[in-house]
């Protein structure tokens, strides 16, 4: 089986370049670093790509940019996949707004030149397209909250499961980042449902793992692990620190992916996060890393949050579990916790006192 990742240094690439490495399957990655154009020095994913090189046995890195047609055709026309996970994206909110050409063009134009290079090279092939909880806009926020301690949280009884698959696209604040990704998600759907094509769109949560390369503009909380450990002081945007996300971890979303490929259903959308019992806070996070630490957390608040940004996200996983019932969470909030905090003060020479 021949399987490629776009993306392949980053969070979620990494992972799938993994796991179906260890499974033994012929796996081409195309990532040509735009994270450190995005971010700077500490968005870089080289680290990630020699790390991947040092330890798989059948993954090749091609420094290919997702913008180029010419050359995403003749590298599909060289290769004809299998399966095809597509995570290369431009994915801050913030960065977006300064950088709308790029922004477009990585994360819908480059989806089309993939797409098309699928239908008309792989068109049996499975392809899996990492979007976003961002294609919702603010629509979310349109949920009675009602205000807690640490949190916000869903008033209402029918909403505890969090945001389905049914909440609105449209007619609201996205970002520019968000709009891009809802072009790319409709034109993933499209390919599915007007060419037959096995797309699955999958809009994720808060996504994480050790493998993060997290910087303030985007991955909260393998950023929020980093200024902590290094007792560096972490911003607030806005709704008093108890905005609401839900995580999961990378080898979680990596077997979202495995269940679809099996059984592919063409231009299906699903939430994909961590859900309710993996939710949490920034206040409450901050609050599981200071417990671990021993120390407090240093942070400062602005009152102006995110624009678009979502005040509680909970990623409503029913309708994947439905569709898939052998998929299950497998790292609870705690595990993931851990693990970052410990990989990241592994990167510094320093052990957790447990």
């Amino acid at each position: 089986m021949k399987v490629l990742v776009t993306g392949s240094s980053g969070l979620i690439g990494s992972e799938a370049v993994e796991h179906y490495d260890r499974l033994g399957y012929e796996v081409h990655g195309m990532d040509n670093n735009m994270r450190r154009e995005f971010f700077g020095e500490k968005g870089d994913t080289l680290w990630n790509l020699r790390r991947l090189q040092a330890g798989t046995s059948n993954f090749t890195h091609h420094p290919i940019d997702i913008r180029d047609r010419s050359a995403v055709m003749e590298f599909f026309r060289a290769h004809p996949f299998d399966l095809v996970i597509h995570c290369a994206a431009q994915p801050s909110h913030d960065r977006a707004g300064a950088i709308p050409l790029d922004d477009f063009d990585v994360n819908a134009v480059g989806t089309l030149n993939l797409l098309e290079a699928t239908r008309q090279h792989a068109p049996e092939a499975v392809f899996i397209f990492m979007s976003t909880n961002k294609v919702y806009g603010d629509a979310p926020n349109e949920l009675p909250l009602v205000e807690k301690e640490t949190r916000w949280e869903y008033a209402r009884p029918e909403d505890f499961g969090g945001i389905s698959e049914s909440c609105r696209i449209d007619q609201c604040l996205h970002s520019l980042f968000g709009a891009s990704k809802v072009a790319a998600d409709v034109m993933a759907q499209e390919y599915g449902r007007y060419y037959g094509l096995r797309t699955g769109i999958f809009r994720g949560g808060c996504l994480t793992g050790p493998n993060h390369s997290g910087v303030e503009l985007h991955g909260f909380l393998s950023y929020l692990v980093k200024v902590a450990a290094r007792g560096d002081t972490y911003r607030v945007f806005g709704y008093k620190g108890k905005q609401v996300r839900d995580q999961i971890h990378s080898a979680d979303v990596v077997s979202a992916f495995d269940a679809f490929a099996a059984n592919p259903r063409p231009g299906e959308v699903y939430n994909l996060g961590g859900g309710r019992d993996n939710s949490a806070s920034v206040l409450e996070c901050f609050a599981m890393l200071e417990s671990r630490l021993g120390r407090e957390v240093k942070w400062e608040y602005d009152e102006q949050n995110r624009t678009g940004d979502h005040i509680c996200y909970i990623s409503d996983l029913s309708k994947l579990q439905a569709d898939y019932p052998e998929w299950k969470i497998t790292r609870s909030l705690n595990d993931i916790v851990d693990e970052v905090l410990d990989a990241e003060l592994a990167a510094a020479g320093e052990v957790r006192r447990k």
